[in-house]
């Protein structure tokens, strides 16, 4: 049983790694005041975004995206921010 704790650390360390780290997003106007960006909000941050990749970000199909759907998109390496 000690071996396999021993075995299992490693993987269990990575876990909690890769929950802790998470990614921080700019500062990104939301001009209509609704709680999520549309497309022509995250335009402004990321001008070559598409209607086509806009659509697969709005993992929830609701039109807009919120803060949780391009975390995850950026994550995915779907979009790239730009430097700051």
């Amino acid at each position: 049983m000690k071996h396999l704790a021993l075995l299992l650390a490693p993987a269990i360390g990575l876990g909690l790694t890769a929950a802790v780290a998470q990614t921080t997003l700019p500062e990104i106007p939301d001009t209509d005041g609704s709680g999520a960006w549309s497309l022509a909000e995250l335009q402004v941050l990321l001008p070559d975004l598409t209607e086509d990749i806009f659509v697969v970000i709005d993992a929830n199909g609701d039109g807009a995206v919120d803060q949780d759907e391009l975390t995850a998109a950026v994550e995915a390496g779907t979009v790239t921010l730009p430097d700051e």
